[in-house]
């Protein structure tokens, strides 16, 4: 089975739509949303709905939470903030309820699916340092979990100096981020992922970035948020 698995999509439509096309022309059997639906761009609806519509599992990320809880606010800088009372205005209560409801995490399909970390879903930690990584494979059970909230993709094994993705080893794989990458690329990412094979395949997808940069700020947006766009940080 082919799975796509997609993480923080950040109300970019211009990026989820290309994205979802690419999987499909992969032959993506399922997809999985790390989180993160919203925030930062200019539409949410949208992405709300396609997410519902082609994905299997979502887990809920923080500015998911932010969206729908207003005490939560606190935890953004203040960009993020504006933003995410932008988008709280543009959903409908079903909407809101849709992301209110999801799970922190999922374990479906022999793969962990969590937006932070699988230690403790709901503290939002970045994971960096090697004793925090590996620290994570006490906390999930399958062979493979699938990671995001930092926008940068990664691979992490639990087995010192293993690089390549293979069965016998256990793996921590960021799947980077659909609509607002950090690793100055300003494509798309996303990852495929054969449980059969067992192998993994980081994807990087061209999309119309200064359309979505230009729909933040005609949204009113802060300008920072436009300029990270278009500069992939």
């Amino acid at each position: 089975m082919r799975l796509a698995i997609l993480s923080d999509i950040h109300s970019n439509i211009e990026a989820l739509t290309a994205v979802l096309a690419e999987a499909e022309a992969r032959g993506a059997d399922k997809m999985y949303c790390l989180g993160d639906v919203v925030g930062y761009g200019a539409d949410p609806e949208s992405c709300v709905d396609l997410v519902r519509r082609h994905c299997t599992g979502t887990v809920q990320g923080n500015h998911d939470l932010a969206v729908v809880d207003e005490t939560f606010e606190y935890n953004l800088p203040r960009a993020g903030l504006l933003a995410v009372r932008h988008n709280r205005e543009r959903l409908s209560k079903e909407q809101i309820d849709f992301l209110a409801g999801l799970p922190l995490l999922i374990e479906a399909d022999g793969c962990t699916f969590v937006h932070a970390t699988p230690e403790n879903p709901a503290a939002w930690q970045r994971i960096g340092a090697f004793s925090l990584t590996q620290r994570q494979f006490d906390h999930f059970q399958t062979d493979v979990c699938f990671i995001g909230h930092t926008h940068v993709p990664g691979l992490a094994c639990d087995r010192v100096g293993t690089v390549r993705v293979r069965r016998g080893n256990r793996y921590l794989i960021n799947a980077g981020s659909v609509g607002r990458p950090r690793d100055g690329d300003t494509r798309a990412t996303f990852v495929v992922f054969d449980t059969e094979v067992f192998d993994w395949e980081l994807v990087r997808v061209r999309y119309d970035v200064g359309r979505a940069a230009a729909k933040i700020l005609e949204a009113g947006l802060p300008h920072v948020l436009a300029d990270d766009l278009m500069k992939g940080r």
